[in-house]
């Protein structure tokens, strides 16, 4: 039987000291000196002051420099067809061509949950899914094929990693309330994380309202430009 299941994310990997790497490479960019003289002589405050002034300046290419790698899954095959259009990025994705999909999980939508009638006729289309997925796979049809008639809410688990400026630009787009609902959870996770371990760089990272403070949404807004200090709204 087919199964719901909930969005899981973990911070794999990500550059070691991400912000002193990238407070060094700023360094080397304006003063005269050499790969010798950079190297843990940048205190932690002026590693903060230095990322601020970059950020502020717009020098986006210095945070290049920190790469963060995330494990995901609880994801649909909808969500990840919107993910990978992030095209600065790197994604390896489990196979269904390889992987089975006999008893798959899949993610129901919260306006669906709400219609306990639709609801269970949803159920009831995963089931019929995957147990014609294994007929066709039992009838020697390969996985590759049977995986036509799977929904695009089957489960999917993805590794994702991203330089520290395409995750700004990830979640300026994907934070945003007008953003599809499973991807908005995905990068508000994404983000969380990417504070834990860069909180300088990532500081003001959020939707487009939140990190540069200009609604982009226009008649679509949520609103939330307007409780925040110095906020637009661009029609």
């Amino acid at each position: 039987m087919a199964r719901e299941t909930k969005l899981k994310v973990r911070l794999l990997k990500h550059t070691q000291d991400p912000e002193r790497v990238c407070a060094e490479a700023a360094k080397l960019c304006y003063n005269p000196i050499g790969v010798d003289e950079l190297g843990g002589k940048l205190s932690d405050e002026e590693v903060q002051k230095s990322l601020r002034h970059i950020m502020k300046m717009g020098h986006y290419s210095v945070i290049e420099h920190a790469v963060f790698t995330f494990a995901i899954e609880g994801v649909s095959r909808a969500c990840t067809h919107e993910l990978v259009r992030h095209r600065i990025a790197s994604y390896s994705q489990q196979s269904q061509r390889h992987v089975s999909e006999a008893g798959f999980n899949f993610i129901e939508p919260q306006t669906i949950k709400d219609k306990p009638e639709l609801s269970k006729r949803f159920q009831s289309f995963m089931d019929a899914s995957q147990s014609l997925y294994s007929e066709l796979c039992a009838a020697g049809v390969p996985k590759e094929d049977a995986r036509f008639i799977l929904p695009n809410a089957c489960e999917t688990r993805i590794i994702v990693t991203m330089n520290a400026r395409a995750l700004l630009n990830f979640f300026e787009l994907r934070c945003c309330a007008s953003a599809q609902w499973e991807i908005r959870a995905l990068a508000n996770e994404m983000l969380k994380l990417a504070k834990q371990a860069a909180p300088t760089i990532f500081e003001n990272a959020g939707p487009a309202c939140v990190s540069r403070r200009v609604c982009t949404e226009g008649k679509r807004s949520c609103g939330r430009w307007r409780s925040i200090p110095g906020a637009i709204l661009r029609e």
